[in-house]
């Protein structure tokens, strides 16, 4: 096994996040959605013109049931903290 330092943030999805989520029994086929895009951005109004924010994207979103998403996982690489990407997951 690679340094965990050295490893990238697909690495660790790959070699630990997903492994670790089917092993505590979620379907990967059809409850488990990777890299998903989950909103449109917000939309943005100044004056009369209108646009839309950055799309929302997850890493994995966990469904209880079709549609019905239950959780939201933010993956890291090792370089940061456990906690860092607990303020992206509630933004998004």
């Amino acid at each position: 096994m690679n340094n965990k330092k050295s490893l990238t943030e697909e690495d660790i999805k790959m070699q630990f996040i997903t492994p670790a989520i089917v092993g505590t029994g979620w379907d990967l086929g059809r409850q488990i959605r990777a890299e998903f895009t989950f909103t449109d951005g917000r939309v943005i109004v100044r004056g009369n013109v209108t646009a839309r924010g950055k799309r929302k994207r997850a890493d994995y979103i966990l469904l209880y049931k079709p549609n019905l998403p239950l959780a939201v996982i933010e993956a890291k690489d090792n370089n940061h903290s456990v906690g860092a990407g607990m303020q992206q997951g509630i933004e998004e």
